[in-house]
């Protein structure tokens, strides 16, 4: 197994290979059987400690971690810490889809491949996909990407696409394209990539909060960041929880937020309640359509399973925040004047939760504060690279149809 084990929290038992569940309803964890060194390796490699691949790819994705001159001033905060996963070449941030999933992108095919897994099936809002197609591009894997029809105009790579990605549109939002994935995994029997069950996927994502932990010497008091199904957040209380095991004081709150007016998490956890009921996402299809960030919107989320955001936020004693898109658009515009980088919308509503809790006094002017920017340098990226759009092998108009017919 190397450097790990691969557990159920709920029952101990251990696993080998690609394997994303147990029969308990609780998400596997890595348990890592040495303290963490940093190495002298680019990006998220230097964490390679604690990942569950082996070797590192041949690529520069991660975050980069940088104490706010220009934000904190506005908002009166002394210890306010960015960490941004996006491109922006001259802070050493060099990830070529602008966005965060990058990080879990890189880990998990580094993760698959070692593991004998020669192909993923990936559904995704946008982001998720775009970084996937990315990396099938520059490593030559082959991706099979499930995007909602709508989100297409985020499906574009720096460079010409490959035959390594395989696109698809659906007719449908989030939830109705991870469905679809699902039947495809099981018509074409192609591994599914695992979305929050993947443990490479949480442990990429998690490597923030080890880049933040070093860059402060310390663990935040406070942590901030947009959701939508909420795995990145997980991963960064994983990541937290470890530290905590090998010596570093602090249990970092949770302060996740989501883009008014499809709010099912922040919902359900102003109601003190572990599940998402139908009532914490009324008309949910046209709540969808009217947000800013549309890549916050999975109607199911890891919420209540064992080792979720529920779990995450209690632990944590957390906090959920409310975003509107007025909200959103003037963080994003008061973060690019003060801090000279643009921010992709999920970003933004991150930003503006800052706001709230300045303003509601949730956070203290000297608290050490971690403010997750999960993408941003669009405009940048497009100026150095362009953007090369990518064609979907197939439109996907009913999602209840046989995949056999389309899907040759």
């Amino acid at each position: 197994m190397g450097n790990y084990q691969l557990i159920c929290p709920s029952c101990k038992t251990e696993f080998t290979g690609y394997t994303l569940s147990c029969n308990c309803p609780t998400l596997l964890r890595t348990v890592y059987n040495t303290p963490l060194k940093l190495k002298s390796l680019p990006g998220l490699w230097r964490f390679l400690d604690w990942l569950p691949c082996e070797k590192q790819l041949d690529t520069k994705a991660g975050s980069i971690v940088y104490k706010s001159l220009g934000l904190a001033k506005e908002l009166g905060l002394t210890n306010l810490h960015l960490a941004f996963t996006g491109y922006w070449p001259e802070r050493n941030a060099h990830n070529l889809t602008g966005s965060f999933k990058d990080l879990e992108s890189n880990s998990t095919v580094a993760w698959a491949r070692e593991k004998g897994v020669n192909a993923l099936t990936i559904a995704s809002a946008g982001n998720t996909a775009r970084a996937f197609a990315h990396l099938a591009n520059h490593v030559e894997y082959d991706a099979f990407l499930f995007v909602p029809e709508s989100c297409l105009e985020m499906l574009w790579t720096p460079e010409p696409p490959t035959e390594n990605i395989h696109l698809f549109a659906v007719n449908g939002d989030y939830l109705e394209t991870i469905e679809t994935a699902n039947k495809f995994c099981d018509t074409k029997c192609v591994q599914n990539e695992g979305g929050a069950k993947n443990v490479a996927r949480r442990d990429g994502m998690g490597t923030v909060m080890l880049d933040a932990a070093f860059t402060m010497n310390r663990l935040p008091t406070h942590y901030f960041q947009a959701i939508g199904s909420g795995t990145g957040a997980i991963a960064c209380w994983e990541m937290a929880t470890r530290l905590q095991t090998h010596g570093w004081a602090g249990n970092p709150t949770l302060h996740l937020s989501q883009n008014a007016p499809f709010v099912p998490i922040y919902n359900a956890w102003k109601a003190n309640r572990r599940q998402i009921l139908p009532e914490d996402m009324p008309n949910a299809e046209r709540s969808i359509k009217q947000i800013h960030a549309v890549v916050l919107s999975n109607r199911s989320p890891p919420y209540s399973v064992g080792g979720g955001v529920y779990e995450a936020l209690s632990n944590t004693q957390g906090e959920m925040y409310s975003v509107t898109n007025k909200e959103a658009k003037e963080a994003g515009t008061l973060f690019e004047s003060v801090e000279e980088i643009d921010l992709v919308p999920a970003a933004e509503v991150a930003v503006a939760s800052l706001i709230q809790s300045v303003e509601q006094n949730k956070v203290l002017k000297d608290d050490w504060i971690l403010l997750n920017v999960t993408g941003g340098g669009l405009a940048r990226l497009k100026e150095d690279f362009g953007f090369y759009p990518i064609q979907p092998e197939a439109f996907i108009r009913d999602p209840n149809q046989n995949l056999e017919d389309i899907l040759t």
